[in-house]
């Protein structure tokens, strides 16, 4: 009898588990778990990357301030709201981790109320997510406590409603 070649039909099985265990990994990653946030403001390391993305990134929009731009909760002419504060005066704050996240990587069509229009663009392709969560740790950073604590009860409260 001949020798046959594997033909790779035997593979797929052994292919399927490697994607379905990275994509879990990838999940389970991702989202915050047991209320440790990815984004963890007292990170020295996580907040100075964050810093420098958000200067290159989002400081042309939200200002290098980050007071966002002027009139920010006045629809623009054109029907696009402008770009919001991260600082206390905003409402970046009200949000969870999880949210501003995908805020981040997807846009803000997903989150937003119908009809809401802005410039946000989503950053799936551009940034890794170690990188998103960095950015969500330096804004944090400079929140006064007040804001930080409920922000972070925020987001425990939206990660307990998960689980």
């Amino acid at each position: 009898m001949p020798c046959r070649q594997n033909s790779g039909r035997g593979r797929w099985p052994v292919i399927a588990l490697a994607v379905a265990a990275i994509a879990g990994f990838s999940a389970w990653s991702v989202w915050p778990s047991r209320g440790v946030p990815l984004a963890n403001p007292d990170d020295s390391r996580q907040v100075a990357l964050g810093r420098a993305i958000y200067q290159d990134r989002c400081a042309s929009c939200h200002g290098a301030d980050l007071r966002g731009q002027p009139d920010w909760q006045t629809r623009q002419p054109d029907g696009r709201m402008p770009a919001p504060p991260h600082d206390a005066s905003g409402h970046t704050w009200h949000h969870p981790d999880d949210q501003l996240f995908g805020i981040v990587k997807h846009g803000i069509e997903p989150f937003a109320s119908p009809g809401y229009q802005s410039d946000m663009p989503a950053f799936a392709g551009a940034l890794a997510d170690e990188e998103i969560w960095a950015v969500i740790a330096f804004l944090k950073s400079t929140w006064p406590e007040r804001e930080r604590s409920f922000q972070e009860r925020v987001s425990r409260a939206a990660q307990g409603a998960k689980e």
